[in-house]
């Protein structure tokens, strides 16, 4: 009796080690390089310098909806603006989600915001 549960506890354990063995990780959804974390309101990284050509991934670690463009809060005033050379950005956020803007091709400092979070700013600047 206690050999067949052992046979069958054994079987279990590596039927599961197997499975876990062969695990396809879907590479694309794994973020690389550089990161700015937004919260609820904010971003938590207000500033991030980068390589040209680089792509920042951009985490909202809350539940928070986000939409993300090109240029700044100036006090309680939207001031949409795309400087020369920044990528166009526009992302919406639906909470505890990341995506990714660029690539920066152009040295120089470029600014994006949250058009929903007055004072929400983000300033890259590209090496």
């Amino acid at each position: 009796m206690y050999k067949k549960f052992l046979l069958v506890i054994t079987s279990f354990a590596l039927l599961t080690i197997l499975f876990a063995a062969c695990t396809i990780r879907d590479e694309s959804t794994i973020s690389s390089g550089p990161q700015v974390r937004m919260g609820a309101s904010t971003f938590i990284d207000t500033t991030i310098t980068i390589k040209k050509g680089e792509s920042i991934t951009l985490v909202d670690t809350s539940p928070a909806t986000h939409i993300i463009t090109n240029g700044t809060w100036d006090g309680s005033t939207q001031k949409a603006a795309k400087e020369a050379g920044a990528p166009t950005v526009n992302l919406t956020f639906a909470g505890s989600d990341s995506k990714s803007a660029g690539p920066f091709t152009t040295a120089g400092t470029f600014k994006l915001y949250c058009t929903i979070h007055q004072g929400m700013n983000l300033t890259v600047t590209v090496q």
